[in-house]
């Protein structure tokens, strides 16, 4: 999925500046799509030259002016015609699946803080997005149909993280035994 995608999707409802983009890019689709704020205002600036968005300045009160941005008519076919073309899976790249194929004696300990921190991390991932889905999603068949599908996107977000979070208890459980062999 290109960063555009993503962007334009979060525009169908809503006009936004690129701030309240960025904000809300990572609390909804920044949860499965990560983007820095500064990519998120270059992409804002070639999706406007292509037409598929627009941009307003609108002034402020004792702000600087702000540019909000709304989803054209050619950028509302765009993204018809790229959610009906394929998808494409794009396999993970973690660094630490490379580093589990040298994992040593020296290492293990290391690698086991790593697989732990990891776990935390996860933990509060998992937190946000049961909080999200009570709070917004408790209902699934009374939701509007686009509603249904960010309802699905973030049922498989949780579905992963439960996933990720039985295989860092295992690796631990497991490299618990080889810590206290090694220890030993």
């Amino acid at each position: 999925m290109a960063l555009s995608h993503a962007i334009m999707t979060a525009l169908i409802e809503d006009e936004m500046s690129g701030y309240e983009l960025a904000k809300a890019f990572d609390v909804s689709l920044g949860l499965f799509w990560h983007a820095s704020h500064q990519q998120i205002y270059q992409e804002l600036r070639k999706l406007v030259a292509k037409g598929w968005l627009e941009k307003e300045v609108v002034a402020q009160q004792g702000k600087p002016d702000k540019a909000v941005h709304r989803l054209t008519g050619a950028g509302r076919e765009a993204l018809a015609d790229w959610v009906w073309g394929e998808s494409r899976v794009q396999e993970a790249k973690d660094d630490l699946w490379v580093k589990l194929y040298n994992l040593s004696p020296d290492n293990v300990s290391r690698l086991s803080a790593e697989i732990a921190l990891r776990r935390e991390e996860m933990m509060g991932r998992l937190y946000l997005y049961e909080k999200i889905r009570r709070r917004h999603y408790d209902q699934p068949q009374a939701l509007p149909l686009r509603r249904k599908g960010v309802y699905l996107a973030l049922i498989a977000g949780i579905r992963q993280g439960e996933q990720f979070l039985a295989w860092c208890d295992e690796a631990l459980e497991l490299l618990a035994g080889v810590e206290s062999v090694a220890t030993a």
